[in-house]
């Protein structure tokens, strides 16, 4: 097993300019394409991680706090939260800026939480390094990352268990 490694260690930052092409009917770039961009962010920080291939299990939670326009600096930032033996949350910040006004400071717009699992070259899952907290912020992105896991196993638990009392 790897040494644990520092929540800074698999910090990926991405950005992108949005285009008419990524735009939704109301002209506001489509949600799709910022859970897209935040995917493939998360996707580079823990493959940075793990040291090795991972995939989305789950995209625990996406909120998007405003639009997204045409033309906007689109910057992702993530980081891992939370890991586990063969899986890891990481949260993925979203902000943008007008391409043609950099007076303008960088606007948060969405935040969402993946759950991504290391897998070895048959495609089984494998185990990842651990996470050492950095600093304050580190230690309350773990503690809120623990209590979102114990919500989806106590969701899944209680979905399987109303299945098996269900009639067929």
């Amino acid at each position: 097993m790897t040494a644990p490694r520092a929540s800074s260690f698999a910090r990926v930052s991405l950005a992108v300019m949005t285009s008419r092409g990524q735009a939704n009917l109301l002209g506001n770039i489509h949600g799709g394409e910022v859970v897209k961009l935040a995917d493939s962010t998360a996707g580079a920080v823990a493959q940075r991680h793990s040291g090795g291939p991972a995939v989305t299990a789950a995209l625990d939670e996406m909120v998007f706090l405003r639009p997204v326009h045409v033309g906007d600096i689109v910057r992702t930032l993530g980081q891992v939260n939370w890991a586990g033996r063969s899986s890891m949350e990481i949260g993925v910040r979203v902000e943008t800026q007008p391409w043609n006004d950099p007076s303008v400071g960088s606007l948060h717009v969405a935040s969402a939480y993946f759950v991504f699992v290391a897998v070895d070259a048959d495609g089984a899952s494998r185990p990842v390094p651990g996470l050492l907290p950095e600093d304050a912020e580190d230690e309350r992105r773990l503690r809120e990352a623990e209590i979102r896991r114990a919500h989806r196993l106590a969701r899944r638990s209680e979905i399987e268990e109303g299945r098996r009392g269900a009639p067929s």
